[in-house]
């Protein structure tokens, strides 16, 4: 897992326990209307692209950022999709380490570059439609990020209630 220098400095301090982190998911979308989605190394699941915010950054920097570590993608956010928390993103790390995320979703399109998988944190990178992503291994918060972001609402939602992932 790549942890940034003010995470692993926590993390001394702290160990497993839990902490929270604000973090971004990016919902970049192709002209055919196609989802990007990366394949994290760590779970061996599909997810957005994205991830913490470091310290003193802004919110659309970090998205921007991460988009271009994890897919090779520069992007142009558009909007906010929504802002999402609580229990479904309290994540627990194969090394034990326990984080509480809220996230902040932007939708985005690609200005340059080429996917590829980063082949730290990503180990594939790949375009899916609704359908077939709904096919894919991935966990309960990223359904709902990836369900969310397919409805392609202009309003900007908050934790949607009631929100049970399909199937």
């Amino acid at each position: 897992m790549a942890i940034s220098p003010y995470l692993r400095r926590l993390r001394e301090r702290v160990g497993h326990e839990l902490v929270m982190l604000p973090s971004v998911a990016v919902m970049i979308f192709d002209e055919a209307g196609r989802l990007l989605l990366v394949r994290a190394r760590e779970f061996d699941r599909w997810q957005t692209v994205g991830g913490a915010i470091d310290p003193d950054e802004s919110p659309a920097d970090a998205a921007v950022r991460e988009a271009q570590e994890e897919s090779g993608l520069e992007v142009e956010l558009t909007r906010v999709i929504g802002v999402y928390g609580g229990p479904l993103f309290r994540l627990v790390y194969p090394n034990g380490d326990v984080c509480s995320y809220t996230a902040i979703a932007f939708a985005a399109r690609a200005r340059g570059g080429a996917i590829r998988p980063d082949g730290d944190e990503t180990v594939d990178v790949a375009w899916f439609t609704r359908e077939a992503a709904a096919r894919l291994s991935m966990a309960p918060h990223t359904r709902l990020l990836v369900d969310e972001a397919f409805r392609h609402d202009p309003a900007t939602r908050f934790d949607p209630p009631g929100w049970r992932p399909a199937g």
